[in-house]
């Protein structure tokens, strides 16, 4: 956190921290400039990070599970484009709407059910179905987004496209106490279900077999990780990759056993958008949208897995 446009040494960093989380020192010695940059900017801006990168790897970690598709990631049942027209209206007619986050979450969320219900058949909602879903559920309202782009004022404009970028920039204490219990309890719960994630990955019959309804448990994990995943778009934009490429790096190095795969991918998630928070901020002069430094780094490294274990997936 003492990197960035005004470096700060880290003994400077620790007392700030330390002074608002023991109660026992008030920190006036510190000077005010560093406790505004420390404390309401880069702390909540580094948690934000860290909780983003929990939701959307540990989610990833589930519909890839689910699935039993090692390409898919939680913006594959239209998440992301959901949020995205969810945002614009808001960002478009701000009159009207009083939160661009709850509005984004709330699209992200109506995206979703929509594929549920356009994917369900016969009581039964079949896997290929939903991938098809969501396609079509994205591609819906990836066309309206376009639509309000259109429409919308240059200023509207240029802040629909910034917030499409996805950035931790606005990041504020509100945010982390809206993300923080999301986050936690969604991950906790994604973790506890690590068994079972593991006998759904061999198939529905086999689950069955062992006492385990597929279809009831497929629909709470993805539910949970849909949620997850909204809450995280909703507060920082679309940041690319992190669902697809976290979970394959933690099988990778830790193996297929769901048990495992949930801690590691969440701690790699809140590794790797902390490390790619720092690039944005401090690689050129103006600060890059974190969407991008993904992008950037996880379109190789899918190039890579394809070229070396092309046969395993």
């Amino acid at each position: 956190m003492g990197t960035g446009a005004k470096y700060i040494p880290a003994a400077m960093v620790g007392k700030t921290i330390f002074s608002h989380i023991s109660g026992f020192w008030d920190g006036s010695d510190i000077s005010p400039l560093y406790h505004t940059i420390i404390w309401k900017i880069r702390t909540p801006r580094a948690l934000l990070a860290i909780m983003t990168g929990v939701c959307l790897a540990s989610s990833g970690a589930v519909f890839q599970g689910c699935f039993k598709n090692p390409l898919v990631e939680p913006y594959i049942l239209g998440t992301s484009s959901g949020a995205a027209f969810g945002a614009a209206l808001g960002i478009m007619f701000p009159s009207f709407f009083m939160s661009v986050q709850m509005l984004a979450f709330a699209f992200a969320f109506l995206a979703v059910g929509l594929a549920y219900t356009m994917a369900r058949t016969r009581g039964e909602t079949p896997l290929v179905n939903l991938i098809l879903s969501g396609i079509i559920t994205g591609s819906i309202f990836t066309a309206l987004v376009g639509i309000v782009k259109y429409l919308a004022r240059d200023e509207a404009l240029r802040e629909i496209v910034f917030w499409l970028m996805g950035g931790f920039y606005y990041a504020g204490w509100t945010d982390v106490s809206l993300m923080l219990p999301v986050a936690l309890v969604g991950f906790l719960i994604l973790w506890s279900h690590g068994w079972k994630l593991n006998i759904l990955s061999m198939g529905d019959k086999e689950a069955r077999a062992l006492g385990i309804d597929p279809e009831k448990n497929k629909f709470i994990l993805i539910s949970l990780s849909t949620l997850m995943t909204a809450a995280a778009v909703s507060s920082v934009g679309i940041i690319p990759w992190v669902g697809l490429m976290i979970p394959h790096a933690a099988r990778l190095i830790f193996g297929p056993d769901h048990r495992v795969v949930l801690p590691a991918s969440a701690l790699l998630g809140a590794l790797y958008l902390l490390i790619c928070d720092t690039i944005a901020r401090t690689l050129t002069q103006t600060e890059i949208p974190v969407g991008i430094i993904t992008s950037l780094i996880g379109a190789p490294y899918l190039f890579f897995l394809v070229r070396t274990r092309g046969q395993r997936m």
